[in-house]
């Protein structure tokens, strides 16, 4: 797969309308430079490509994305193209319903289950004209921060196929990353889609809890009070583009928030007056030295740009992920799979059925406690939000890991918690349900992608996009891609 670009003459080369940004696909379409069956054709072979290296499509959903691509065609042709996303491919994370195709999620139970229905979010984006390319790789039940699961194996990240792509939208973001179509439906529980967006140097936005319904299937329901669905992109329009078409109100969703349709400026502009509190470490994580190196060169970025940086504006206590986050985490994953019974999870991976285990352990006023103590978190959000108007941390405190690896347990010789310790700016952002996005944000020495975390009010999804266009136009980040062949 050749690195390339549209040409000053419109002329595309073979091979690269895979790598063509949402925007630019949609501008092509408009000027008849090629069409939504040629971009296709680009894409699954793409797919096939980055598959057979880095194992990031679980079903894939070729022929019907042909047939869409057709559909396609002919509306441009005609002049009328159905929708705002109309022949722009898009992946689906396998724990989101696509109607007709295999919703394994990751869980050996699941083998058999092919949902009737789509998600409210991909109903969305069928509305707007997308075409959905595949189901991407994910971990079962999206229980964990890798894309590894008994059902597809080991997903490995593009920029290094010996290292983690991250998870559990990991399929999504090294999909995107290697330039198989510009955009991805990932999800988001304790990170996953801000992990993996960060290893695989992509965009990815958790929006505010509840702005984009999960229902009618969440493969399983876990995470009931955490998950969030969001876009996975390459560039910041991009994902602006996915998240307004999916932020839509659905009454089958109890979450789902009753907002009006939204659009997202992307055009960059100075930061002029806007306040940005910094945290590298909230107040306790271990982090290692090169991404304390790139934060704080990206912080120094951002007040270039002319935000006003206070810094060490987030100090938080060290046993959050115990007191809170494990006995609503767990308990909510152990409910999610209840239903099935012990011998469902026999062929599940070991670390999983440990979380079930230890879900089922917590008591009911072990949960409700938790509650208590993360709606204290979700007020010191607001405390700090009446000082600055936006938040930036590093978005996890490693690069990615060796793939296989559940995670770490040392970050610059401090020992942290192999699950989750090595992401501590992640998961607290779930708890209180504020939206939070990704951006790329530099490379450590061995050439591994960082991200930097951007975090603003409850549906000030706009000011983050924002922040990240300014800072994408400063330091261009989508020049830089992984060699895929």
């Amino acid at each position: 797969m050749k690195i390339g670009s549209v040409g000053a003459d419109g002329v595309v080369e073979a091979n690269e309308l895979a790598r063509l940004s949402a925007v630019e696909l949609l501008e092509g379409y408009r000027t008849r430079r090629f069409t939504p069956r040629e971009v296709i054709e680009d894409v699954i072979s793409a797919l096939e490509v980055t598959n057979a290296a880095c194992n990031v499509v679980v079903t894939p959903a070729y022929e019907q994305a042909r047939a869409a691509a057709d559909r396609a065609t002919a509306a441009w042709s005609s002049g009328r193209p159905q929708g705002k996303l109309t022949g722009v491919p898009v992946s689906i994370k396998d724990l989101v319903y696509v109607a007709g195709v295999p919703a394994l999620g990751g869980a050996p139970a699941n083998k058999d289950f092919v949902p009737g229905v789509d998600a409210a979010a991909v109903s969305a984006l069928k509305s707007a004209g997308a075409i959905i390319t595949c189901k991407t790789t994910t971990c079962e039940s999206g229980y964990k921060l890798t894309a590894d699961s008994p059902v597809s194996g080991i997903t490995r990240n593009p920029w290094n196929r010996d290292r983690t792509s991250g998870g559990s939208s990991g399929g999504a973001a090294a999909s995107v990353a290697a330039g198989c179509g510009p955009l991805a439906i990932g999800t988001d529980g304790v990170g996953s889609i801000r992990v993996p967006s960060a290893f695989c140097g992509v965009v990815g936005i958790k929006p505010t809890f509840g702005l984009v319904p999960r229902s009618p299937g969440f493969s399983p329901p876990s995470w009931a009070s955490l998950a969030h669905t969001g876009p996975i992109a390459r560039t910041v329009a991009d994902a602006a583009l996915l998240l307004e078409a999916v932020a839509i109100h659905d009454l089958r969703d109890a979450a789902s928030l009753p907002v009006p349709a939204r659009s997202f400026d992307a055009t960059p502009v100075k930061l002029d007056g806007i306040r940005i509190g910094s945290s590298v470490d909230f107040g306790y994580a271990a982090v290692a030295p090169e991404i304390r190196g790139a934060f704080c060169s990206a912080v120094e970025t951002l007040g270039s740009l002319g935000a006003d940086i206070l810094p060490d504006c987030v100090q938080f206590e060290a046993d959050m992920l115990e007191r809170i986050l494990k006995p609503i985490a767990y308990t909510e994953q152990a409910a999610a799979v209840s239903a099935r019974g012990a011998d469902a999870l026999t062929a599940s991976d070991s670390d999983y059925r440990d979380v079930v285990a230890r879900g089922a352990s917590y008591s009911g006023i072990d949960y409700v406690g938790a509650g208590y103590r993360r709606n204290s978190l979700r007020m010191s959000f607001l405390e700090i939000f009446g000082k600055v108007d936006a938040i930036v941390t590093p978005t996890v405190a490693v690069t990615a890991f060796p793939a296989g690896a559940l995670g770490v347990d040392e970050i610059d010789g401090v020992t942290v918690d192999r699950h989750l310790g090595w992401s501590p700016f992640s998961w607290p952002i779930n708890l209180t349900g504020l939206p939070a996005a990704t951006i790329p944000c530099g490379f450590d020495a061995d050439g591994l992608p960082i991200g930097l975390q951007i975090i603003a009010p409850w549906l000030d999804e706009g000011l983050i996009v924002r922040i990240a266009a300014a800072f994408e136009c400063a330091r261009p980040w989508s020049r830089f891609r992984p060699r895929m062949s």
